[in-house]
Formats: structure tokens, C-alpha cells, sequence
């Protein structure tokens, strides 16, 4: 039996209802920004309960337009996680800052007990990543905000549909920002992204700062950039934010399925720390162990397609390493990168692939 990781080609086996909305778009010759961009950032903004959002290019475009919306930029240094993307790091980057790094806890997200330390002068936001699509502790992580005078940027790019407390990521932290990449569980056919805030003041900022700087045709504000939402995806990410209630809630099946499964393995397979406040929205599903290696190659052999999000912690790349870091300097975020693997966890999987993939696993094991 075959279990796929990629599950691109049963979701869009059947293409022709959104080609029918794009070709109406298409006839209207409405092909950037317009109404059918507002319309769905109205239904994005509605389904995390914030007031605003704001079509963008891409997950990483919209954490460069939000961490220069909040007053980031050339010089100034922004504390977030190594275990992340790279995209997260890049887009502190690309501003012309410096990403400070910390630890995560045993959730795999930002570990609050390590922030102040990392807060200098020159800090100027504070960076979660709800990564796997688990939710950083934003009460803790706010409250020393606060203390210090910092906006939060939350990267919410794995963590559509998570929810902490009932909340989407948005209420607590000044500005979330997501991505509609191919991998993630609301995809579009390309790249695409999106941020949501409850600041008039930051969001009208953004508004213009995606379109070049220009407050109407002829008239700039600033010089900015190009970073719109194209109006043809709108149909593909319209339609799966109206069905995802049922993708996350089967992503959650699966995952509580794979828990229970290996619970009674003595250690040998070890989980990220699920939090009871926290709706988990399983973007990706990991779990870590010692003999990684031979795990996959196992597993693999038998059909299921488990992957490694990611072998290297982002200060222990060569770009990381510039910055002055080594091995040892984040020992939770280096051990994640050592021992995780993902298994196929998407909501295309019948019951009988997700019984093979446990059976995989505890064979290994055996």
C-alpha cells in the first residue's frame, strides 16, 4: 500500500470548478486587486475573527510587510526561533534587520522563558512561529511584550485553523501572517499569502505598501513594492476556506489516531507537547526518535512517504552560522532537527493508508 505525502493530485483531480470561476474572471479582464480580492479577505479576516486582512504575494511577503508595518527596519534586531523555515529568518532579513534567536519549549514554539534575556536596545518586535501548526504561549509571549514597548508579529504560515483559548492568531499579537504556499492545508496554485490584524492604522499601511506605495493611480505615499494577491486564485482559496472546519477537523482524526497508536512506546517515539488550550491544526504531523534514519528508510520501504521538517535548525545553516552561532547554542531546537520525522497526516488519507502507516511505525519498533 501506498501512502502519499503530497496530496495535490486528489485535491485538484477534478480542476473544472474553479476554472469556471476564473474564466469569469477572466472575461471581466479583472486580474489585480478588484472585488473578488476584498471579498475574500472579508471571508478570511471573518474566519479569524479579526477585523482586517490583507491579500499578499506570498506568506513571507506578508512577515516583511508587517514587520516593517510595526517600525522594523535596516539595523534593528528581531527576536524569534530557530526551528523554523527559512522564510521566517529571511523575511527578518531582507529588511535590512537582524534575527535574534531563542529557544523553543517541548511544544516546538517559542519557549517565553527565553526571550527577555534576548531583548536589547536595539530590539524592535517579537517573532513566534506557531510551528506544525501548534500555537506559541501568546499570554506569556504578550506580556513581556507589553513590558518592554514591542509589537508582536505572529508567523502563522503553518497554523491556519489553530486556534488558542477559541482564538485565531491576530487577537492577541498585533498582526498574523499567513501562507497559502502549495504545502499548506488552504493551498493556492502557486505562491500566495495573507495577514490579519485588528489595527486600522497597520492594515491601511500594508494596503499601500503592497501596491508600489501608491495611494491612488498617480499619487505615492511611499516607495514600496509590488506584493498582490493575483486575483486568479482567488477561486481555489475561496472554496477551501468554505469546506476547512472539515479538513482540520479530519487532520485532528488522523493525528489523535497516530497518538494513541504509539503512546505505549516506551519513549522510543516521543511527541510535541499537546496543549489542552490549543486546537492544533496539523499542518504537518511529527513525531521524533533516535534512529531516524533507518525509521524512514523503513517506512518508505513499506510504502509510506515520511519526510524531515528540517534537518538543520536555522543557526546552524551557513547563513546562521555568520551570525556567530554553533552547535550547542539552542540544544531543544537542535534536538528537534536531529530526531523529527513527518508522517503523512493530510485529509485525502483513508482510514486504511492511516492503519498501514501505524502499523509501519509499531513494526518497526517490534
Amino acid at each position: 500500500m501506498q501512502v502519499p505525502y503530497s496530496f495535490l493530485d486528489r485535491q485538484f483531480e477534478d480542476p473544472e470548478p474553479y476554472l469556471d470561476e476564473m474564466r469569469e474572471i477572466i472575461a471581466r479582464g479583472n486580474f489585480t486587486l478588484g472585488a473578488p480580492v476584498e471579498q475574500f479577505e472579508r471571508q478570511f479576516a471573518a474566519y479569524c475573527g479579526v477585523p482586517h486582512a490583507v491579500g499578499l504575494a506570498s506568506g513571507t511577503d506578508a512577515l516583511m510587510l508587517a514587520l516593517q508595518a510595526v517600525g522594523v527596519g535596516h539595523g534593528d534586531e528581531v527576536v524569534t526561533v530557530s526551528a523554523t523555515f527559512i522564510a521566517t529568518v529571511g523575511a527578518i532579513a531582507s529588511i535590512g534587520a537582524r534575527p535574534v534567536f531563542v529557544d523553543v519549549d517541548d511544544g516546538i514554539v517559542m519557549d517565553p522563558s527565553k526571550v527577555e534575556a534576548a531583548i536589547t536596545p536595539r530590539t524592535k518586535a517579537i517573532l513566534p512561529v506557531h510551528w506544525t501548526g501548534n500555537m506559541a504561549d501568546m499570554s506569556a509571549l504578550r506580556d513581556i511584550a507589553d513590558r518592554h514597548g514591542l509589537p508582536i508579529v505572529e508567523d502563522a504560515c503553518h497554523a491556519i485553523g489553530a486556534r488558542l483559548d477559541g482564538r485565531a492568531a491576530g487577537h492577541v499579537g498585533d498582526v498574523a501572517c499567513y501562507s497559502f504556499h502549495p504545502v499548506k492545508h488552504i493551498n493556492a496554485w502557486g505562491d500566495g499569502g495573507i495577514l490579519v490584524t485588528r489595527s486600522d492604522d497597520l492594515v491601511a499601511a500594508v494596503r499601500i505598501a503592497r501596491n508600489y506605495g501608491l495611494v491612488d493611480r498617480d499619487e505615492a505615499e511611499m516607495f514600496a513594492r509590488n506584493s498582490r494577491l493575483h486575483t486568479l486564485q482567488i477561486p481555489v482559496l475561496r472554496r477551501q476556506l468554505e469546506l476547512f472546519e472539515d479538513v482540520v477537523a479530519r487532520r485532528n482524526e488522523i493525528a489523535r489516531r497516530y497518538d494513541a497508536a504509539f503512546a505505549d512506546l516506551d519513549g522510543r517515539v516521543r511527541f510535541p507537547r499537546r496543549h489542552a488550550e490549543v486546537r492544533h491544526s496539523f499542518v504537518i504531523y511529527v513525531i521524533m526518535t533516535d534512529d531516524r534514519e533507518a525509521m524512514i528508510a523503513y517506512l518508505r520501504a513499506r510504502g509510506v512517504d515520511a519526510r524531515v521538517h528540517y534537518p538543520i535548525p536555522m543557526h546552524l545553516t551557513r547563513a546562521g552560522r555568520k551570525l556567530g552561532h554553533r552547535e550547542g547554542d539552542f540544544p531543544v531546537s537542535e534536538a528537534y532537527a536531529r530526531e523529527t520525522i513527518t508522517l503523512p497526516a493530510h485529509q485525502y488519507l483513508t482510514d486504511e493508508q492511516v492503519a498501514h502507516t501505524i502499523d509501519a511505525v509499531r513494526a518497526f519498533f517490534a
